[in-house]
């Protein structure tokens, strides 16, 4: 089993309150000073954390634990320029800054009033757009959406907030909650009452790195950029002072992405297939649609074409193994959760990203034929029903022993097509194995390459069936 991977990482400095501001300037004779020199509180002297990040290799190959994706960020930009925050993330402003109309004195508490319902991915996904755009640091400087380029305005950005708050007014838009019920699009959330100027910083929760919830996925604004980190529970220091805060205006619990927001690309290998290539499990069927229908299409409860379709598309990429009959019906089940779930976790993706409920970029891989397959069972043992599962293409090859095979065989000859059979059938992928599936391919009505011999999903189900 490979080794796990460990980085040594220091937070960036990335404070920009008043009294930070005032010690850089006194320390500085330029406009310029060291980073070693400034910085967040909980960056100063020679603090270093461990972050743990299990190999890719462990994902593919199942070994150890779930592993989570970790970012480690690029070294920092080396010196930074001097400016007066005035306030810590700067004041309370409207969207695209004060423009001679002030909202009020500066950290006035928000009208919690005014908040808007929003879902838990859309917050997720609203957060990916500045990291995927790279957004710079900046406590003056507003983005494109109005937002201010700081950690409380990011946050009202992913908030949809209809001004840029500071870490002494987000609060009054959200409530207080526990470690336990902590969900993605929640904030940890540390404001110092006494000196607002010393420490307090602001990160919205993505979910946990992992079941022993000592690391967490922390999307935050800081320099030089947006940041996707997995990080330590609260925070790299400070961590009793952080506070679990959820946002007044979301609705619902853990949902899946939403159509309106670009989903974050994943960079994907190229799938293995077999030689030829199979029918679909079912076929097409009238009503497949290639844009995602909405998150209101699935889940418990859901009965509609599209339920049918997620699941047809699930068999096609491995996931026979949770339909023992072969075929998905149009009313929600644990089958379809627990499948699309396995997809999701075929992608690398963890926590909130892989909670068996399809989200756009779910839809979108499938709809493509794009990602990773839902990999075998190690042993190919039989799913619910008794029925063995697909144990996957790559077993099927020329060398390649595998108990499957033998079960393949011992199948084909209850069907009545192991003719080409002088002895066995054995573990030991052969030609003869190949010419028998073919024999069975071909009274099935398929011809070229769907008739290739190398068993797919749907040859592997109407073998079984």
């Amino acid at each position: 089993m490979p080794m796990p991977a460990f980085e040594e990482y220091e937070p960036a400095g990335d404070c920009v309150c008043r009294g930070c501001a005032q010690s850089r300037r006194a320390l500085a004779r330029a406009r310029t000073v060291p980073l070693r020199d400034g910085g967040h509180p909980a960056a100063r002297g020679a603090r270093r954390a461990l972050v743990l990040a299990t190999a890719a290799g462990v994902v593919l190959t199942g070994g150890g634990a779930p592993a989570v994706a970790v970012t480690t960020p690029p070294p920092g930009p080396g010196p930074v320029a001097l400016d007066d925050p005035g306030s810590p993330q700067g004041d309370r402003t409207p969207l695209h800054g004060p423009k001679g109309s002030p909202v009020g004195k500066p950290g006035a508490p928000g009208r919690p009033a005014a908040v808007k319902r929003i879902e838990r991915a859309t917050i997720i996904n609203r957060a990916k757009l500045w990291l995927d755009a790279k957004v710079p640091y900046s406590m003056s400087e507003y983005w494109t959406d109005g937002y201010r380029q700081d950690c409380s305005g990011f946050v009202s950005m992913v908030w949809n907030l209809g001004t840029n708050e500071w870490t002494g007014s987000l609060d009054k838009f959200a409530t207080k909650i526990t470690k336990e019920e902590l969900l993605p699009g929640d904030m940890l959330l540390f404001h110092n009452p006494a000196d607002p100027n010393n420490g307090s910083h602001v990160v919205i929760f993505g979910g946990w790195v992992d079941e022993t919830r000592t690391h967490y996925v922390a999307y935050e604004q800081t320099r030089p950029t947006t940041r996707k980190l997995a990080t330590p529970y609260g925070y790299w220091t400070n961590a009793a002072k952080y506070v679990p805060y959820r946002f007044n205006g979301v609705t619902g619990g853990i949902v899946p992405q939403v159509p309106q927001v670009p989903p974050v690309p994943v960079p994907q290998p190229p799938v293995t297939q077999p030689p030829g290539a199979e029918p679909p499990a079912s076929g097409p069927k009238p009503g497949d649609v290639t844009v995602f229908p909405g998150a209101d299409k699935f889940g418990p409860g859901a009965t509609n074409d599209h339920v049918a379709q997620l699941g047809r598309m699930l068999i096609e990429r491995g996931a026979y193994r949770f339909y023992p009959k072969g075929q998905a019906g149009r009313t929600w089940t644990d089958a379809h959760r627990l499948s699309t779930q396995a997809f999701q976790l075929a992608q690398g993706w963890r926590g909130a990203d892989a909670d068996g409920l399809p989200g756009a970029h779910t839809w979108r891989l499938l709809v493509e034929h794009q990602g990773r397959d839902i990999p075998p069972t190690v042993d190919a043992a039989p799913g619910p029903g008794g029925v063995r599962a697909y144990p996957g293409a790559a077993v099927f090859r020329p060398g390649r022993s595998h108990p499957a095979i033998t079960a393949l065989g011992r199948q084909l000859i209850k069907k009545g097509f192991g003719k080409h059979y002088t002895s066995g059938p054995g573990p030991r992928w052969s030609e003869t194995d190949r010419r028998n599936v073919e024999a069975f391919q071909r009274a099935q009505g398929w011809r070229g390459t769907s008739a290739n011999g190398y068993p797919g999903p749907e040859t592997w189900r109407r073998l079984f069936a």
